[in-house]
């Protein structure tokens, strides 16, 4: 199939057919991804971002309705990596401690830093 080149402003546009965007099902605004390669141009619609699969997901399970929600699978106790056995897990500390922890830490870090001793710097020179 041939298309012209025309002149838009101070660019180059190239008009699809009706035949083609009802194809591929383009809408004006729908943005795709031009690539150049060494034998020409190739115009394709991008792939989906992983926000846009999650949200298309999440789309149809609401579509299905909660009746072909699958069964719960009981897999037995926690083995090896899959223990976190810590004072979160265990309730003991909330997320709000965790983070004033952080902050606070980050806080003690931001002091000058330490002065480089001479023979270290002797052998920074020898290394190059």
């Amino acid at each position: 199939m041939k298309v012209t080149v025309a002149k838009w402003g101070n660019s180059k546009a190239v008009r699809l057919p009706k035949s083609v965007s009802e194809d591929l099902g383009l809408e004006p605004g729908v943005q795709l991804e031009l690539v150049v390669k060494d034998e020409g141009i190739l115009l394709r619609t991008p792939a989906k971002s992983s926000k846009d699969l999650l949200e298309e997901m999440i789309a149809e399970m609401k579509r299905l309705g909660p009746e072909n929600e699958p069964e719960t699978v009981d897999w037995g106790p926690d083995r090896g990596s899959e223990i976190i056995d810590d004072a979160y897990s265990r309730g003991e500390i909330a997320l709000q401690d965790i983070l004033k922890r952080k902050s606070a830490s980050k806080s003690r870090s931001a002091s000058p830093p330490r002065k480089q001793s001479n023979a270290s710097r002797r052998r920074r020179h020898r290394m190059g």
